[in-house]
């Protein structure tokens, strides 16, 4: 099976992020999206309907300014609470 998950924009409401800094939470964010959808996959529910213009996460646990690759992990969990199994 094949999927294509594009993020067109992601919304960080209350989080600051330096420009310098967004690559970083980027890749974290894709490749730790990427290692929960592997082993967990999609909600069946998504897969029936296909294209989806919006997707709700969780919420994110912040606990102070977390670095870039911590904050990324963090946001791909709430995003996989809400598109994963």
């Amino acid at each position: 099976m094949s999927l294509e998950l594009r993020i067109e924009r992601l919304v960080l409401d209350g989080i600051e992020v330096a420009p310098a800094q967004r690559p970083a939470l980027r890749v974290a964010v894709e490749a730790e999206l990427a290692r929960l959808l592997a082993g967990d996959g999609i909600a069946p529910e998504l897969l029936a309907r296909g294209a989806t213009a919006r997707v709700s996460g969780g919420p994110v646990e912040l606990g102070g300014q977390p670095e870039p690759g911590l904050l990324g992990s963090r946001i791909a969990h709430a995003v996989h609470g809400g598109i994963g199994r």
